[in-house]
């Protein structure tokens, strides 16, 4: 999954000349941004396509996902000309990134009575608060653009059933040859719980990594797919995804002095000392667009009776 939350927070006490030279270290800020983080992006996860939006902007084509060319193979005899056959094009789109950010006070008395924990609150409320931002704008264009859907027979009271259900979705799609792979299933927060118990229930997940997922550790695998819940997926029904044909994240690295990233959680992180307030700035920014390519890599799972 390249993430998995909730991160163990890092143990120790800094004295107050350690927090200072800490806080004056982009570099180091900027790992403190990755190891405190206890929500890493969906967006990431379920956009894996990634796109460099240098210039503020990327173009890119929907709607493609054909992998048969429109003519057939022709038999080729000696000195023979090879038939030429025109692949189609998608539609042609283009989106602008937006840069996500907001800063935060640390001043000097908090450093001094409360030490470290106070700074990592900091960090970690503007980290989470950038990936929850980020997050609801890419569910919300994944949820705009995936417009097709599934209905189940019947709602989803047993694994098994939910499994008929996907499994014939995937033999459909399979029939326009167009090369999908459907097998992650994005759920609302109370869907995913009742999905977990029924895996548990129907012995398809052991109770151990039944009670780690509902713990917050993604993803789960069971049944040959892979199954995710965010608090930012806000739809009524459930999404089965191909995460390497749905789209992907195209990032702009604005660049400037001060900031840096770290761990692959895409956050820029920035450190300003203001002298004439005895504090400093702290500063997270993502400049991204989620992009969907194909939307024919997804589809609304409805009837599921889940969260009902």
């Amino acid at each position: 999954m390249g993430y998995t939350y909730p991160v163990a927070v890092p143990e120790g006490t800094l004295t107050k000349e350690q927090i200072h030279l800490l806080l004056n270290n982009p570099t180091l800020i900027a790992q403190r941004v990755a190891d405190l983080t206890e929500m890493g992006f969906i967006a990431d996860f379920l956009l894996t396509g990634r796109y460099d939006a240098t210039g503020g902007g990327v173009f890119y084509e929907t709607g493609n996902a054909e992998i048969f060319a429109g003519d057939e193979v022709g038999a080729i005899s000696p000195n023979g000309e090879y038939p030429l056959v025109m692949l189609d094009d998608g539609e042609a789109v283009s989106v602008r990134t937006v840069k996500w950010g907001l800063d935060t006070g640390i001043t000097d008395e908090k450093i001094a009575r409360q030490g470290i924990q106070h700074v990592n609150r900091g960090i970690q409320r503007l980290a989470n608060t950038v990936i929850r931002h980020v997050d609801s704008v890419a569910m919300a264009v994944i949820a705009s653009r995936v417009t097709s859907t599934f209905a189940s027979v019947n709602p989803w009271e047993k694994a098994g059933q939910a499994v008929r259900a996907i499994v014939t979705i995937q033999g459909q799609r399979g029939e326009l040859a167009t090369g999908l792979e459907l097998d992650t299933v994005v759920l609302r927060v109370e869907q995913y719980a009742e999905m977990i118990g029924m895996l548990v229930d129907d012995k398809a997940l052991p109770r151990e990594q039944g009670e780690t997922a509902i713990a917050g550790n993604l993803p789960v695998n069971a049944l040959g797919l892979t199954w995710v819940t965010t608090p930012h997926f806000k739809g009524a029904d459930p999404l089965l995804v191909d995460r390497e044909q749905l789209g992907g994240m195209a990032d702009e690295a604005l660049g400037g002095p001060g900031y840096v990233s770290a761990g692959g959680f895409g956050i820029e992180s920035k450190t300003i000392r203001e002298d004439k307030t005895d504090g400093y700035t702290l500063r997270a920014r993502r400049v991204t667009v989620p992009v969907v390519t194909e939307p024919l890599a997804g589809v609304k799972l409805l009837n599921t009776g889940l969260g009902a």
